[in-house]
């Protein structure tokens, strides 16, 4: 549980920690965009740079992202045993006996892995750059416009925001609920399908239990200060839009159209 870092925010002193939130989450939603874009190894190693970058300036070291992935081991594994399995286009790469593995299944799985590298390194520099406070506040500011339209802006704002805000709360929980399971020899690593499913089930319930308790503490202490999310309301805190927002939008931007024009020209 120690290994997911996402939600968890890094009280460092950086120029990204200073960045409004509103530039960061469109720089985020530009530069996910430019993922998903088939532009090959060039592209995806373009849009690594600039993660780097990013980790750089806010002072965050790549094997704290790193830890994020270590769950995601399992589904990487899977996903190339599956292609190679199912892909059966291109050149063949190997031959394992009489079965042969096709460049197409290593290359797509490599695709796949890469963007996940990719999506978690950004998603963990937002959040561990940006106080959840903060970042309500920024999702609520982008997503005013569509207000006139009956969007619930705030509501979705406040909702992602909590959700954010008490993974780390819930991944401690677990992780005490686990050590108290394990006090009572209950094992989480060995012992047959039926025996881990029984300690699976014995650490979900009383997780989901402590989750609605949380949840009710939290509605509770909201309703006891008359929260009501439709009445018009000030800001003690105001965000503050600076020259170093607007080039990174701009640079985004250079980086989303280069990954565009490298898929359109199909380079690999």
């Amino acid at each position: 549980m120690k290994n997911i870092t996402l939600g968890k925010y890094l009280p460092y002193d950086s120029i990204v920690h200073r960045m409004d939130p509103r530039a960061k989450i469109m720089v985020l939603l530009i530069v996910l965009i430019s993922i998903f874009f088939d532009a090959g190894f060039i592209g995806y190693a373009l849009i690594g740079a600039f993660c780097l970058l990013v980790l750089l300036f806010s002072k965050i070291q790549f094997s704290y992202v790193l830890k994020s992935l270590k769950p995601m081991l399992f589904m990487m594994v899977f996903l190339l045993v599956i292609n190679v399995l199912v892909m059966r286009t291109g050149e063949v790469w190997i031959t394992i006996g009489s079965f042969p593995i096709y460049q197409s299944a290593v290359f797509q799985t490599l695709y796949i892995v890469i963007r996940l590298l990719l999506i978690v390194s950004l998603t963990t520099a937002l959040t561990a750059t940006t106080k959840p406070l903060d970042l309500t506040l920024g999702i609520e500011h982008l997503l005013s416009p569509f207000k006139r339209f009956g969007f619930p802006a705030h509501e979705v704002a406040m909702m992602i925001s909590i959700a954010l805000r008490f993974i780390p709360t819930l991944l401690e929980e677990t992780e005490r609920i686990m050590k108290a399971q394990a006090s009572r020899g209950v094992d989480f690593k060995e012992g047959t399908l039926k025996e881990k499913i029984s300690a699976i089930i014995s650490l979900i319930v009383p997780l989901f239990i402590s989750a609605f308790s949380r949840a009710e503490e939290l509605a509770n202490a909201m309703e006891a200060r008359c929260y009501n999310p439709e009445a018009p309301r000030t800001r003690y805190k105001q965000l503050k839009w600076a020259q170093r927002d607007t080039l990174a939008i701009v640079t985004s931007l250079v980086l989303a159209v280069g990954i565009l024009g490298l898929s359109l020209i199909g380079v690999a």
